[in-house]
């Protein structure tokens, strides 16, 4: 089972991408987060939301990687 969260560290080795710019992301608002007892976290459904709109961005909206 997936976690529901994950930590911005985690959330940076799915995108491929930094936790120095996964924060970038959170702080301008273009990938979600809560706060929660002192830990970042980002819902599952935010890294989809944030690469769908990666996606569309670039003009491959509805498409998918066939690796």
């Amino acid at each position: 089972m997936d976690p529901l969260f994950y930590r911005p560290k985690d959330a940076a080795v799915l995108l491929g991408m930094s936790r120095t710019a996964v924060f970038r992301l959170i702080k301008t608002g273009e990938l979600k987060s809560i706060k929660e007892n002192g830990y970042r976290l980002v819902p599952r459904w935010a890294l989809r939301e944030f690469a769908r709109a990666l996606e569309a961005k670039a003009g491959l909206a509805g498409t998918e990687d066939a690796a």
